[in-house]
């Protein structure tokens, strides 16, 4: 399939995989019939692959939501986009809509616009929400940021629009339970803490610790066991490396940028894991 290179993520995120593309591109099955990604995120390697038959899930609803309606309302939503301004003003009164009982009554397309608005022109590209679930970023002060990239956008709509595939907005387990033999899974869910100040918590409200770490591992052995082939990201430390340690591990470097250390920033190791050759 050739695929279209005006397709790519229109949307920064924690622990995005496009510096790491190369990488997880060696180790991509050549042939599968249905590609999965329970942790969606910044769809960096699913937009890379641009299967023609895929099941992507995220736990965020929001996100999610700016997927659908990329691909449903991709021209009310490039619209809504333009009526926004890079002030700090505007930042937080677009901000604070999630305080209020309006923001309920909002449509998709409005709320798709303004998680895109809120994600390019906060501090740091973060999606991160307090303990009541509301977003909490601070402006970022950019000159000129990218609120509206309609040539992407318009491109992933058409790909979207080309293919046939589901948006789910669910646990991981669930995203993957029609997973059969051929098809091919790419998990990347929110990684094992390397050290105490590593940890990103506010992707949702829910927490991704231990059990959840050892409770995904169990899934990896039941998609082995259904005959799929699975690729895991996750960060090189003692706990993941024994908790995977039945599977072929391959190391590799990426560039960290969210740590409250700046000394946990730069290069660092990370695993990918798979169950094939």
């Amino acid at each position: 399939m050739i695929k279209n290179k005006l397709v790519k993520p229109f949307l920064k995120w924690a622990g995005g995989k496009r510096q790491l593309m190369d990488e997880i591109r060696k180790y991509v099955p050549k042939n599968f019939t249905t590609y999965y990604e329970p942790f969606l995120g910044g769809g960096a390697v699913f937009l890379e692959l641009q299967p023609k038959h895929f099941v992507v899930n995220d736990i965020n609803p929001e996100l999610i939501n700016v997927y659908q309606t990329t691909k449903n309302n991709v021209d009310l939503l490039i619209a809504t986009l333009k009526t926004f301004k890079n002030e700090s003003d505007s930042y937080y009164e677009i901000r604070e809509l999630d305080r209020f009982p309006l923001f309920n009554t909002m449509s998709n397309i409005e709320k798709a616009a303004r998680i895109i608005y809120l994600n390019k022109t906060c501090f740091n590209g973060l999606f991160r929400v307090n303990s009541q679930g509301q977003f909490n970023v601070p402006f970022g002060s950019y000159k000129n940021p990218d609120i509206i990239n309609e040539i992407t956008l318009r491109a992933v709509s058409r790909y979207l629009n080309e293919n046939s595939g589901s948006f789910l907005n669910g646990d991981f387990a669930d995203a993957v339970k029609e997973a059969k033999k051929g098809c091919f899974i790419y998990l990347d869910p929110p990684y094992d803490p390397v050290s105490d100040s590593s940890s990103f918590t506010g992707y949702t409200l829910d927490g991704f610790g231990k059990r959840q770490q050892t409770r995904l591992k169990a899934v990896c052995d039941d998609l082995d066991n259904r005959g799929c082939k699975f690729l895991v990201s996750n960060s090189s430390t003692d706990f993941i490396r024994d908790l995977y340690r039945d599977y072929k591990i391959e190391r590799v470097q990426a560039t960290r940028s969210i740590n409250s250390v700046a000394a946990g920033r730069g290069k660092v190791d990370e695993l990918l894991i798979r169950n094939y050759e």
